[in-house]
């Protein structure tokens, strides 16, 4: 089925869908999975936009594969059948998806492209992570590719390639060389946006189809705003 956009009363946003997965622009805010918040999760919206769409009777059938932090918006997978669901975790378990992140930082990076290598532990109860040089105990190895697409006026547009999928990875790294996500306070931002937004978004996810072994290359639109908007 080819990409495309299908809103519905929740606004959702449809990126691909078939009988085996949907994939959605997941909005900054909005929890993939429900938690304590008690705050209605994407997970939920989509089943509903299922069972609507195909008249589908009873209970609607969704596997989560993957997650977003909350107030980072893009690309989110979920498996429509029990077939799929474990072929998709195994894929994403083995790096074999190929995730690219847009993030809008307050300070350009000193390099026009580069790799950045960290040691990140991650603190529980902060809900963060911290960045090493070096290994510490219960640490994680995170590498990710980096190149700077756009020069704003008081912003910095980069793209983001990520070669290991850790906890806050981008947030982390960015802020350690001094390139705050614009928004994100937690890591080090002067100040929040306005909707609790942070300005980092999945872009773009190719991988293998788990059924029909297609090559799937999907591209979500980021948010509608001035800064975002002078990224396209």
């Amino acid at each position: 089925m080819s990409q495309k956009t299908i809103s519905n009363k929740s606004n959702l946003q449809v990126l691909y869908e078939d009988n085996h997965l949907i994939i959605v622009n997941k909005r900054a805010g909005d929890i993939v999975q429900g938690d304590k918040t008690g705050d209605k999760p994407l997970s939920e919206i989509v089943k509903e936009y299922i069972a609507e769409k195909y008249n589908k009777p009873g209970a609607v059938y969704l596997g989560v594969v993957h997650r977003l932090d909350r107030p980072t918006s893009g690309i989110i997978v979920f498996a429509r059948t029990s077939k799929a669901l474990p072929r998709l975790n195994k894929l994403f378990a083995n790096k074999e998806a190929k995730k690219t992140y847009w993030a809008v930082v307050k300070k350009s990076p000193p390099k026009e492209n580069d790799t950045l290598i960290h040691w990140l532990k991650r603190n529980p109860k902060q809900n963060k992570s911290y960045t090493y040089k070096n290994e510490v105990v219960d640490s994680k190895e995170a590498i990710l590719d980096y190149k700077i697409i756009k020069k704003l006026d008081n912003y910095c547009a980069l793209e983001i390639d990520l070669h290991t999928g850790r906890h806050h990875q981008i947030r982390a790294q960015l802020s350690s060389i001094g390139c705050m996500i614009k928004g994100d306070l937690k890591y080090g931002a002067d100040r929040s946006n306005k909707n609790g937004s942070i300005h980092l978004h999945a872009r773009k996810l190719t991988f293998i189809h788990p059924v029909k072994k297609e090559v799937l290359t999907i591209i979500a639109p980021p948010p509608s705003d001035p800064i975002w908007n002078e990224c396209i």
